[in-house]
């Protein structure tokens, strides 16, 4: 532990956290604030994209979105939330915002690179991402960068796509099994373990096509159902509404005063929220792209839209819904500790009932499911770069097998693991933008 927390210190410091602040600012600059100017077409481009597409190249634009949504609408909306305000203090869901809204202009510029330097491979799908862009749009010197990228990419379709969603999973299991006075076995989670490998060994068989199906069916059902239980908190609760805001402006700034001492820095609560919210809308991190890159759309400023609607459902709405619910709900936040997804769930009992704890992890295991698909997309696919189509097969069976291991494993340490490798991938990525930026702010304008 003391190892990974040292190594993910170094990584998610403070040079890193400024390095993604400053892309982010950078290309809000040069697209002349693409994300607030455009955002209105955004929201009219996905409504329209919720129609029947009758290509039978690649996936639906929509569905492109419901993919880069089920790897980045996961667990951490849920456990993630809960976690970045017990260590850093509500005031860590202003620097999720601020991550968010520099993080829309960041994927909007991912899926635009992702359509213009994508390739068709052996099986006609449309492949692209970060190791594409950089190797077709910078050229073969940054071809080692490009498989760096794939490298960790493959490493974290281990950590973050399948250990910390299984682990939250599960987490989720104990704390409603635990209202009730039960406990559950360690056979229990591995059961739990081996029916959530087996079906998403089923639907990464299938190919891209019937992941994107799965997710277009999941992943919008799944939100709005969490979305409205949360409303529902927030409506009974409306009086501590802006107790909950202030304690979160407040908090960004002076967290002392709202943790009683328990978070008494700034940079915890930046830091915290800034890793928590990349984390959990991965803007940065070029991941989407290779979701988005597999859309049938021509323009590429047309998937750009759906990346700033990707960011914004997952961080803006989903979770400042939780954590509002949360603060609102007046249960006792135990600052200073690592929580996970108990914390909202007690939240949600508090409020609605026992009842809603059931419903909370049933959104909770829909959310990590459709992760755990997409990232295993995103493995995939950088598995292909690094090796070839010929590596699609075993590579789908490791990450079954490797979704077993996930019942054994505690939840601080998935979380670091997961967090530094996140940092790792969005360096070569974020490397990139900048030398394409010339490319993006013309696709915007």
């Amino acid at each position: 532990m003391e190892i990974l927390e040292r190594i993910n210190g170094y990584i998610w410091g403070i040079p890193t956290l400024l390095f993604i602040l400053f892309v982010g600012l950078l290309l809000t600059v040069k697209t002349k604030c693409a994300q607030f100017r455009l955002f209105p077409a955004a929201c009219r481009c996905f409504v329209q994209k919720l129609k029947p597409c009758k290509d039978n190249q690649g996936v639906s634009s929509f569905q492109a979105l419901c993919t880069a949504l089920a790897a980045t609408v996961g667990t951490g909306n849920i456990a993630g939330v809960a976690g970045a305000i017990s260590i850093g203090g509500a005031g860590a869901v202003f620097w999720m915002w601020v991550c968010a809204l520099l993080g829309m202009v960041i994927k909007c510029a991912e899926a635009i690179l992702a359509i213009k330097f994508r390739r068709i491979d052996e099986q006609g799908d449309y492949i692209g991402g970060p190791m594409y862009i950089m190797e077709a749009g910078l050229g073969k010197s940054w071809k080692p960068m490009a498989m760096l990228y794939a490298v960790f990419g493959v490493i974290a379709a281990f950590g973050v796509g399948n250990l910390t969603q299984l682990n939250a999973v599960l987490s989720g299991i104990h704390g409603v099994v635990g209202q009730y006075g039960y406990k559950v076995s360690q056979r229990t989670d591995i059961i739990v373990a081996a029916v959530i490998a087996l079906l998403v060994g089923i639907f990464l068989w299938g190919g891209i096509k019937r992941i994107g199906h799965i997710a277009e069916l999941l992943v919008p059902y799944a939100a709005l159902l969490y979305v409205l239980m949360g409303a529902l908190v927030i409506i009974l609760c409306f009086d501590q509404v802006d107790n909950a805001f202030a304690a979160i402006f407040k908090g960004a700034f002076r967290p002392e005063a709202v943790t009683g001492g328990a978070v008494g820095s700034i940079l915890i609560a930046c830091k915290t929220g800034a890793s928590r919210g990349i984390f959990t809308n991965e803007a940065g991190m070029g991941t989407a792209s290779i979701a988005h890159a597999a859309s049938n759309v021509r323009q590429p400023l047309e998937q750009g839209l759906m990346g700033i609607m990707e960011v914004f459902i997952d961080t803006i709405v989903i979770c400042t819904v939780t954590a509002l619910v949360i603060l609102c709900s007046g249960v006792i936040v135990p600052y200073g500790t690592d929580i996970g997804a108990e914390l909202t769930s007690e939240a949600f009992c508090g409020v609605l009932g026992s009842w809603a704890g059931v419903m909370v992890t049933l959104c909770l295991v829909c959310f990590a499911f459709a992760t755990v698909i997409g990232w295993g997309v995103y493995g995939m696919r950088c598995a292909q770069y690094l090796f070839g189509s010929k590596i699609l097969k075993p590579f789908m069976v490791m990450q079954v097998v490797t979704l077993l291991i996930g019942a054994t494993l505690k939840t601080n340490v998935v979380w670091l693991l997961a967090e530094s490798v996140n940092g790792l991938m969005a360096i070569p990525n974020l490397l990139a933008l900048l030398k394409l930026t010339p490319i993006v702010k013309r696709s915007m304008t």
